[in-house]
């Protein structure tokens, strides 16, 4: 190949263009990314680096001395690929033009909104470091915090802003918390630690929307009550930013449809990170991951397949990994538990917040959780690895 384009510069992004240059490819390489800044790490936004406690250099993902020998064009947003002979070419929102032999999709995932909140103050969602400048310079002035969405991203956002000194509420439109990643038992358990810090935790009810003239001042609920806000974090989610694939022949569903290896439909098109719906030869389904580990490890395979146009076989993904910060609480999970027909503490105490436990299916553990367990915890990914390979 002559010219590969990386579409993404965040993590996954990132990842394969070092995987391209360690796999001994040595064409041209170009890296887009529809943001300005360079890659950064994500994770610590909703944490660290929310509550102050780190500065922008230390989100950095390149070392001072790495040279990828790669074009940067960053700032510039993909809006299309079209297929012209042997070349695909990437299209960009300025007019511009990228053609290459091989092209890695890796645009991500953009976080959901609530429609109607436009342009109202106060109201923020927490995906890039754009949107985490902004919520960090709110939250150092205080107040009355409502995070829509008990998952990860808004606990971690509670618990951030909790250690801030904010009144803080949490409404989860669930019956229980984290019971799609964790379980509905497991998902409870993790969820009491706002509870245990004093924060209000509100389930089984729906947003109906948001008050305010130009500034948010109250959270509305299906149930008719009204919850006091100076500053709403929306944590519903997010959706893979697969629009400007559309129509380019690479077939989408929930996200970029790929093989086990990242192939697409697509020959020389390989998708990675949270945009990507890998195939989970395991449970016979297509799965996006959208997790820290998968954005890093994945992308080896993926380049691999690029590469040899296909030819390599592929391997068995490790099982998902990630982890979260809350109230000084670790929590790791690796995994999946869906199809889980058992889960059991193998260790420790689920009230004392320090534990392992594992799921199983028809004896086989299938997903591993952990509170305040790492060394334990990671001996027992190790097992789970062995066992899916």
């Amino acid at each position: 190949m002559r010219t590969v384009a990386v579409v993404g510069a965040s993590l996954a992004g990132l990842s394969a263009a070092r995987s391209l240059r360690k796999q001994g490819y040595g064409g041209r390489l170009v890296i887009i990314g529809d943001e300005p800044h360079r890659p950064y790490d994500r994770p610590p936004l909703s944490k660290d680096f929310l509550a102050g406690g780190i500065g922008e250099a230390d989100l950095a993902l390149e070392s001072d001395d790495e040279d990828l020998r790669a074009e940067w064009l960053l700032g510039a947003c993909a809006t299309g690929l079209d297929t012209d002979g042997t070349d695909r070419v990437v299209r960009l929102a300025d007019g511009r033009e990228v053609r290459a032999d091989g092209i890695v999709i890796a645009t991500g995932a953009v976080a959901r909104t609530l429609p109607g909140t436009d342009g109202l103050a106060g109201v923020h969602t927490l995906r890039t470091l754009d949107d985490a400048r902004a919520l960090r310079d709110e939250l150092a002035l205080g107040g009355r915090l409502v995070v829509i969405g008990g998952g990860f991203i808004g606990a971690e956002v509670a618990s951030t802003a909790y250690a801030l000194g904010l009144d803080v509420t949490v409404v989860e439109a669930a019956p229980t918390p984290l019971a799609g990643p964790l379980g509905e038992t497991m998902g409870g358990i993790v969820s009491a630690l706002h509870a245990d810090h004093g924060v209000r935790l509100l389930c089984g009810v729906g947003v109906k929307g948001l008050s305010g003239e130009t500034r948010v001042d109250a959270v509305l609920l299906d149930d008719g009550r009204s919850i006091p806000a100076d500053i709403v974090v929306v944590g519903v989610g997010a959706r893979p930013c697969v629009e400007w694939l559309e129509g380019s022949g690479v077939v989408l569903d929930n996200g970029v449809k790929c093989g086990a290896d990242g192939r697409t439909s697509l020959a020389g098109v390989v998708a990675v990170g949270d945009c990507a719906s890998w195939y989970d030869p395991h449970a016979g389904i297509h799965r996006r991951v959208e997790h820290w580990t998968g954005a890093r490890e994945r992308p080896d395979a993926a380049v691999a397949t690029l590469l040899s146009w296909g030819a390599t076989e592929p391997g068995v993904p490790r099982p998902p990994y990630f982890w979260s910060d809350q109230y000084g609480v670790k929590i790791q999970f690796a995994g999946h538990s869906a199809g889980a027909d058992s889960v059991t503490v193998e260790e420790g105490a689920a009230g004392d917040r320090s534990f392992l436990a594992v799921y199983r299916r028809a004896g086989q553990p299938v997903a591993v959780l952990a509170m305040n367990q790492p060394r334990l915890f990671m001996r027992w990914r190790k097992q789970l690895s062995a066992a899916t390979s």
